[in-house]
Formats: structure tokens, sequence, C-alpha cells
């Protein structure tokens, strides 16, 4: 199985030209941050002066070294120099794949700010306390999509992998059961911000329900599993 990677570095290239911050503490290991201005953030939220934390992963074995907190006083010491609000952030009320850790967050002083009923949280560490919250737009208040026959799946170049299973591996298991089937790439940050779910790298709605951010859902063998239990 052959994935095609260069899309997310095409994709993180054009983002740079707007202000992106991609910050990697070992240039060998899954330990980085990603940030940017709310405003020209890929997910759907207001946060008018504050740094939305789009991605933040520390793998395996670099896991309980500090690393994380490193990372976060990175972009809370820019978050200050810029003289912005806070920091802002998607997460889930449980823990959803591809997402940061809801609880990590909490112990790190950001606070839960909104929460809709597909399971999304918006988290803030504020800088100045008088800051006006953040919010989530109206676009994904109900959890639900347009389209309500069949599988929908919104996806785009901020993850590497979505991409290649949206075209192809969802098509095969859309097909054996009979099942239609809409594909949508989100291309500009403008379409991000008035999707349906606050996961604009992959997202799964099943009968106008959204359903996970689990890109495992597109292979065949795991599909009855992932949308029946959610």
């Amino acid at each position: 199985m052959f994935i095609k990677l260069s899309c997310k570095k095409d994709w993180l290239k054009n983002q740079f030209e707007k202000g992106y911050v991609f910050r990697r503490i070992n240039e060998r290991a899954k330990v980085f941050i990603e940030y940017a201005d709310a405003e020209e953030s890929w997910v759907p939220i207001t946060a008018p002066n504050y740094l939305n934390i789009n991605c933040f992963w520390v793998s395996g074995k670099y896991k309980k070294q500090g690393l994380a907190k490193k990372l976060l006083q990175t972009a809370i010491a820019d978050t200050k120099k810029q003289h912005k609000s806070g920091l802002v952030t998607v997460v889930g009320a449980k823990k959803f794949h591809f997402m940061s850790d809801t609880k990590w967050f909490l112990k790190q002083g950001f606070e839960e700010v909104e929460k809709i009923g597909s399971g999304f949280c918006l988290l803030a560490k504020k800088i100045y306390l008088e800051a006006e919250n953040p919010k989530f737009n109206d676009s994904v208040k109900s959890g639900t999509c347009s389209e309500k026959n069949g599988i929908v799946v919104y996806y785009s170049n901020r993850c590497p992998f979505a991409g290649f299973h949206a075209r192809n591996s969802i098509t095969e298991t859309a097909k054996k059961r009979n099942l239609p089937l809409k594909i949508i790439k989100i291309e500009t940050n403008k379409q991000a911000q008035n999707t349906p779910s606050p996961a604009t790298f992959f997202s799964l709605f099943f009968n106008g329900n959204f359903r996970t951010t689990d890109i495992s859902v597109c292979m065949d063998s795991r599909f009855d599993k992932i949308v029946n239990n959610n």
C-alpha cells in the first residue's frame, strides 16, 4: 500500500507563508506542535486574537519525559510575545483518534469554554483573563451534515493519511455495503471554518450524523464495528 505523504508537506508549505508554526524537538521522532493565528485556522471556531493549536503529538517512548510541556511552553511564549489573548484548541470530551489528550490540557491550565453534542470541546488558556471566550462556529452545533443518507467523509491535507483512505479504502467499503458515498476534500481554511465537524483532518458522518475521527473506519474490517459503536 502506497500513501503519498507529500500532500501534508505541501499543505504545511502553504501555511508557513501565513505564519504557521511547526516546531519539532527530535528530528527523528513524532514530537511536535503546530499552531497559527486562529483567524487562519483550519477549524470551525471563532477566536479573535488567539493562537490555535492545530496538531500536537508526542509518540511512543518519548512520552512522560516532559517534552509535551516543553513544546507547549514555546507556544505560550509566542502567545505572549505576539500579545495574543491566549491559546485555543479543539479536543474530544472523550479521547478522539488523532486528537490531543483533553485531560492533559486541563492539567496545564486550559479551561473548557464550550462543548457540543457531537462530543467535541473547545479549550482555552487565556493570557489576558478579560479576553472574550473562543466559540465554535454555527456549522458544527448540530453534529449533523446536510446529506442524510449513507456515508459522508470530510478530509483535508492536514493529515497525510486521510486522503488515501478517503479516496480508496472507504470507496470499496461503501460499495460492498451498497451505501451512498460522498467525499468532500477541504481545500481552504475558509471552507474548513464552515464544515459540520471540528475535526477537519478527517470526519465521517453516517446517515447525517457525526460518527468518528478514526481513519481506520474506512477499512472494510473496521467500518461496522466503529460506526455501530458510536
